[in-house]
């Protein structure tokens, strides 16, 4: 069974959301740092509480690794307690690597990543060198069930600059179509290879929630009508401008799709200081946690809304 059918199944039973856990050392209450050995110490405690904080109501994790190297060894040794748990307590969790590497180099982190210390479901690539880049991952997609979600349309401001290049075609003739277009294409090959029981590929897409007009919402639908054997990841939701109903599109027949948060999730508990009478001095890894539960349950919410009104 691949992850991807995991996945998807996840999706079923606890919603579309996918906490992403890109902890800053100045996201967490001030208490908890003062309390803390060391800045990963205190990454590695505020996630083990958020992360059972909502475990039952997230379809997966999102740990982009950056975020713990930057604060060194004692940082990746974060990042990996932080895959372990999520593991341990039954979650799937998408180690945000964006590798894009060829031959032995790509199978050296596919080994990193999909096994040891740093063992993930699933990993995000970059195609941009060829698909020699992606074979040796796709490798334990057939021998181990592993998946990936692969750059194509991304929600970033520099997103245009080479994404949407035009591409011609000599069949049919001067056809254009955008880079990110042809990534979708080498993609649904790859499906046809490792296609699971509900119809999606091993591989998915990156594809970003933030259309911000009528034609983006065209575009992403047309995406979502195309693409039917790719299963999304599906940032820009929250602090980046995506809206539940942006989300909505990007899914099929409800699911096919996971709606990544970070910022909104993780700094929850300093947006309902007020409401809830805290002094945020006071505030703890517990109170984070119990905002981060809202904002996720909301989240899930507003999502399951917008698809039910999108497919009713």
């Amino acid at each position: 069974m691949y992850n991807m059918d995991k996945l998807y199944e996840a999706v079923t039973e606890r919603g579309h959301v996918c906490v992403g856990l890109d902890t800053a050392v100045d996201y967490i209450p001030q208490a908890e740092r003062r309390k803390a050995a060391s800045g990963a110490e205190a990454v590695w405690a505020f996630n083990q509480t958020l992360i059972d904080a909502v475990i039952d109501i997230a379809a997966c994790f999102k740990v982009q690794i950056a975020c713990y190297e930057e604060l060194g060894l004692a940082g990746l040794e974060a990042y990996a307690k932080t895959l372990k748990h999520i593991r341990r307590r039954g979650g799937m969790v998408i180690a945000d690597i964006k590798r894009g590497d060829i031959a032995d180099t790509a199978l050296r982190y596919a080994r990193a990543h999909f096994d040891g210390d740093f063992e993930a479901d699933f990993v995000t690539l970059s195609p941009y060198m060829g698909m020699d880049s992606i074979e040796p991952w796709l490798a334990f997609a057939e021998s181990r069930g592993k998946g990936a979600f692969v750059l194509m349309r991304t929600s970033n401001r520099g997103m245009r600059d080479f994404q949407y290049q035009e591409l011609r075609t000599e069949n049919p003739p001067e056809q254009i179509r955008r880079l990110y277009d042809a990534v979708g294409d080498k993609l649904e090959e790859l499906a046809v290879r490792c296609r699971g029981k509900y119809g999606y590929g091993a591989f998915g897409a990156v594809i970003g929630a933030d259309p911000k007009s009528d034609a983006g919402r065209e575009e992403i639908t047309a995406i979502r009508e195309k693409r039917r054997s790719l299963f999304f990841l599906i940032p820009g939701y929250g602090a980046q401008g995506g809206a539940a109903e942006d989300a909505a599109l990007l899914l099929r027949e409800g699911n096919g799709g996971v709606v990544n948060a970070s910022r909104s999730i993780l700094k929850a508990w300093t947006a309902g200081m007020n409401a809830l009478a805290r002094p945020e001095a006071e505030a703890d890894n517990a109170f984070a946690a119990e905002a981060a539960r809202r904002a996720v349950l909301d989240m899930r919410g507003a999502i399951r809304m917008a698809a039910e009104k999108r497919h009713s």
